[in-house]
């Protein structure tokens, strides 16, 4: 939402210079409002009333910007700003922003950035796109456990402002092998115990995840075990970071706009919408039309082999897209469903059987009720009676088809694994396609009998 009502304040501060006006600006409100405010203003413009707050609330209010705006100020601003504000940004953060810009407005701002951030970012890079590592933060509480709690709390106080979140403090020892974790709130409440040492009071049975981990995998633990951050080790265990539950919310953001993309058959975009080229866009989805094409022309040249059966009993085809309609649906709402199960862990592939059961049952449910739905018009359109009920019994079994049909490709494109968000629907929707009139026209043959 743009508050355009302030807008003209904003800039008539900006035009006078108004140093105090702006800075009162920046520190009055939540740094989501803040950055709401300035939903109307140019980059340029917003770029400015940001040099008015103090560093870490500049970061703040930078990390509630739309993506593209966020990218365009690093583009375009003085990279020595831009350096600064890049170092009071999550790493994790500003990885993944510096990866959208070119190579040499990157070394840019990098050559600017302090060493120790500078390495921080470095080897985030390191990581592959879409995997733990490329999603956690280095700038994590952690304590040696040798501390007492007293020593503790000294040492987190320190840390503190230098860390993206203290809600578990992890506990290392001298070679920086991960030990432990002490929970903010234990650490607080055995203050009456300050000469107790911090592996006295850890916990040693700490789920972690590997920097090679796949994202999708860290988000479903942080999900089932309802974990605020979650850290990330190497193989020898030694602490390289954490992924707090804001990166978890992105990585399931991001996998669901994926997973919609691969269902409605579009090859899943690696940008936004917005900032994807039309070449790519077309190349996208020209590719999964093309076989959808494909599809279709096997449903023609079905067709065009029953010419006889249309040519003599030509109100058969007036039901031709009530028939596939029906068939399609039903499949394209059994691969849907399958697919979120299995995304969500709900279903393995080894539970087929009982997968294919559930939907052929649910399939004979759903014949029924269509059937009787398509019966009334058949009755009311077709020469006979008994050539009404072509009708409602093609749909009964399409239906049933479709149903199968639906649960069984997931299922089997998972086992070849080949992506069955992205296949399934294109090829449920072609074979169901053809088999809606294979199975029309041979139920009016044995009802109508031969041509």
């Amino acid at each position: 939402m743009i508050n355009t009502l302030f807008l003209p304040e904003l800039r008539e501060m900006l035009v006078e210079d108004n140093t105090s006006g702006l800075r009162e600006f920046c520190t009055a409100l939540h740094p989501a409002r803040t950055a709401e405010f300035m939903e109307g203003l140019e980059s340029s413009e917003a770029w400015r009333v940001l040099q008015h707050a103090d560093r870490k609330l500049r970061a703040e209010i930078f990390s509630y910007f739309d993506y593209d705006r966020q990218l365009e100020m690093l583009e375009r601003e003085n990279e020595r700003q831009v350096a600064d504000l890049i170092t009071h940004v999550p790493a994790d953060d500003a990885c993944d922003l510096l990866s959208e810009l070119p190579d040499s407005r990157v070394e840019q701002v990098l050559a600017l950035v302090p060493a120790p951030d500078r390495r921080d970012i470095r080897r985030l890079q390191t990581f592959a796109e879409g995997t733990a590592g490329s999603i956690m933060t280095t700038e994590a509480a952690c304590l040696d456990e040798r501390l007492t709690v007293r020593e503790a709390l000294e040492q987190l106080s320190r840390q503190a402002e230098h860390v993206e979140t203290i809600y578990y403090i992890y506990v290392v020892d001298e070679t920086n092998h991960l030990r432990g974790v002490v929970s903010t709130r234990m650490l607080v409440s055995s203050f009456g115990k300050q000469q107790t040492t911090l592996a006295e009071l850890m916990d040693t049975d700490i789920l972690t995840v590997q920097a090679s981990d796949d994202q999708q995998d860290v988000a479903n633990i942080v999900a089932k075990y309802d974990l605020l951050a979650i850290p990330v080790v190497d193989a020898q265990r030694h602490m390289l970071g954490i992924i707090t539950h804001d990166d978890v919310i992105d990585v399931v953001l991001e996998e669901a706009a994926e997973d919609v993309q691969r269902i409605a058959a579009v090859e899943p975009l690696k940008d936004s919408y917005a900032r994807t080229p039309i070449l790519t866009l077309t190349w996208k989805r020209g590719m999964w039309l093309g076989i959808l094409f494909f599809a279709g022309l096997l449903t023609a040249l079905a067709l065009r082999s029953y010419e006889t059966e249309f040519e003599s009993f030509a109100w058969l085809v007036w039901f031709i897209p009530l028939i596939i309609g029906s068939g399609g649906n039903s499949g394209a709402q059994s691969s849907t469903l399958i697919i979120a199960a299995m995304a969500t862990g709900d279903v393995k592939v080894s539970d087929w059987m009982k997968i294919i059961y559930r939907e052929v049952a649910t399939g004979v449910l759903l014949g029924i009720f269509l059937g009787v739905l398509g019966l009334i018009p058949a009755m009311y359109l077709a020469p006979t009676w008994q050539a009404g009920c072509i009708v409602p019994i093609t749909v009964f079994f399409v239906v049933i088809c479709g149903t199968f049909s639906g649960s069984i490709l997931p299922l089997l494109f998972q086992r070849l694994g080949w992506d069955p968000a992205l296949m399934s629907n294109p090829f449920v929707a072609g074979i169901n396609d053809l088999l809606g009139i294979v199975v029309y026209v041979n139920i009016a043959r044995l009802i109508l009998g031969p041509v």
